[in-house]
């Protein structure tokens, strides 16, 4: 069996490195909405408002995921992986550069809000090209049966952005005073993000265009007709699956991760620092726990993997926030420990770029998860909140759910293994 070699380590490294850097770029926005709803909105707008207006451009972004994902993915199946993923990078570098260059509404009016909404609509896009498009590309470069290692490195490198926009944004607002903050060191992030963006764009010209893509040029094995259309047709039951599993990988990023520091001070009066620097050592962990079982899916299926994994998942969660209401300051060790449970979504992109034939994969792969993270990501926070009103260990429940589902998957995956691989 072939092993990895070292210019496979040195693709994974670059591809890592820049998704990183794209995924930093991409969610920067949010640890800094309090002051962009402050300066890119009338003055006398309330808080309530402009805070709503802003979070509503945030969501813009995950809304024209689908859209740029499909639109790169189909030009990816057609004229190569590689020419996609510098692209995807340069579309996330350039509006975040810009964003942090934007004239406020104090210096343009109205137009600040709208330059913002177009520029966040472009980071959507790219993202939504980016994150499918880099699994294709590892994954078609490294041997097979070193594809769930190399799709869960990316994905703790995707992962990465959301842990270093936190390291970022914690030292400018410590470094800053609030109106040292609004005036000019919100721009210092997004300046940061599009000048390292733009550095990895430079680097991403030294990978070469995948084995897999170059053999089907070199065979005229391309897709005939519009990829998406094939895919529709013919691989509706990949389809499905990708978009449960979807469903589980931002059901777990989206309420142990992104809302969890939120809600343990709200439902557990746990002190805002305290939170923040939890939910860091969580998502250094969950980073190794995407690598972990990644590695873990090679060596005993991803199958077996998976649904075990969610079974880890299932039950830290639901530790974690039981606890909270007794022993808060286990906090650090809990929300490690689930936050390498929630690694169990890199067996995901592992098994989703096997269900797709390679002619039509960039396209299948795009389609199902931008749609569904799409979709599930932004019903998500909706129906934990509600869900809150009711039961106070809601996001654990919905999490607990969505393992539940994630094990029925596992062992589906596993009687049908042989046919995916």
């Amino acid at each position: 069996m072939p092993s990895l070699t070292r210019n496979d380590y040195r693709t994974l490294g670059l591809a890592a490195l820049g998704g990183t850097l794209e995924f930093y770029d991409f969610v920067i926005f949010v640890f800094f909405a309090g002051a962009i709803s402050k300066l890119f909105f009338p003055p006398d707008m309330p808080d309530w408002l402009s805070q709503t207006q802003t979070f509503g451009i945030f969501a813009a972004g995950y809304l024209a995921r689908p859209l740029g994902g499909i639109v790169m993915a189909h030009f990816g199946d057609l004229f190569g992986r590689k020419r996609m993923f510098m692209l995807s990078i340069l579309l996330m570098a350039v509006p975040t550069l810009a964003i942090g260059l934007l004239p406020t509404y104090a210096v343009i009016g109205i137009w600040a809000p709208l330059m913002l909404l177009a520029l966040r609509v472009f980071q959507g896009a790219a993202i939504g090209g980016e994150v499918p498009g880099a699994w294709v590309f590892v994954s078609e470069h490294v041997p097979q049966r070193h594809v769930g290692f190399a799709c869960g490195t990316l994905t703790a490198g995707l992962t990465g952005g959301i842990l270093l926009g936190s390291l970022v944004a914690g030292v400018v607002t410590r470094s800053y005073s609030p109106a040292e903050l609004l005036a000019e060191g919100w721009r210092i992030p997004f300046i940061l993000g599009g000048v390292f963006g733009l550095v990895s764009v430079w680097l991403r010209q030294y990978l070469h265009e995948t084995p897999v893509f170059r053999e089907m040029q070199a065979r005229q094995q391309l897709a005939e007709e519009l990829p998406l259309k094939t895919v529709v047709r013919e691989h509706r039951p990949a389809v499905i699956l990708t978009m449960l599993m979807t469903w589980l990988l931002s059901a777990a990023i989206v309420v142990m991760i992104l809302m969890t520091p939120t809600l343990v001070q709200k439902l557990f009066a746990v002190p805002a620092a305290i939170a923040l620097q939890a939910n860091s050592i969580a998502t250094l962990f969950l980073s190794a726990g995407c690598i972990a079982f990644g590695a873990l899916a090679d060596r005993f299926g991803a199958g077996r993997v998976l649904a075990t994994g969610c079974v880890g998942l299932g039950a830290t969660s639901w530790l974690f926030y039981s606890r909270m209401s007794v022993a808060p300051a286990d906090i650090n060790v809990l929300y490690a420990l689930s936050g390498f449970f929630v690694g169990v979504i890199g067996v995901v992109p592992s098994v989703a770029v096997k269900l797709f034939p390679p002619a039509v994969r960039f396209s299948g792969l795009s389609f199902a998860y931008n749609v569904a993270y799409a979709v599930f990501g932004g019903l998500t926070p909706v129906l934990v909140s509600l869900m809150l009103r009711f039961d106070t260990l809601a996001p654990a429940h919905y999490v607990v759910a969505l393992s539940v589902a994630g094990v029925g998957m596992g062992l589906y995956l596993r009687r049908s293994e042989p046919v995916i691989r």
